[in-house]
């Protein structure tokens, strides 16, 4: 169970990623919130293209590097943890997407960050005997 969530959280980041750099660049600047681009010399589409192919490279790495299969579900969840304030900018500033345009909308999505942090940890761990 624990490779196939792996390997079904690997698909959905490559997917992520690549639509990071593709048809969904609009739909994840408005997760981007306004002072990432004070803290970074990037603007928004930047940041969008970045987070992008981090997304494919940590994907990638779930099921490619399976000496580092613990490491990498580690920095999956740190990822995770990293971009939620983009989530909590888009829920205070009622920005819409990817479906999110109501409040309620977007204040459920916060609650699915913890659920993809626990899932790159659990599925990126050996289970004890």
């Amino acid at each position: 169970m624990r490779n196939f969530a792996r390997w079904l959280l690997a698909a959905a980041m490559v997917f992520a990623g690549v639509s990071h750099l593709f048809w969904a660049r609009k739909e994840f600047q408005a997760q981007v919130p306004d002072w990432t681009t004070e803290v970074v010399p990037l603007d928004k589409d930047a940041v969008v293209l970045a987070s992008g192919v981090a997304e494919i490279a940590l994907g990638a790495s779930l099921v490619a590097l399976p000496r580092h299969r613990r490491s990498a579900g580690t920095v999956l969840a740190l990822f995770f943890a990293a971009v939620f304030p983009g989530n909590i900018a888009q829920f205070t500033y009622r920005r819409d997407g990817f479906g999110l345009d109501t409040d309620v909308k977007r204040l459920v999505r916060l609650f699915f960050q913890p659920v993809l942090i626990a899932w790159a940890l659990w599925s990126t761990r050996t289970p004890r005997a």
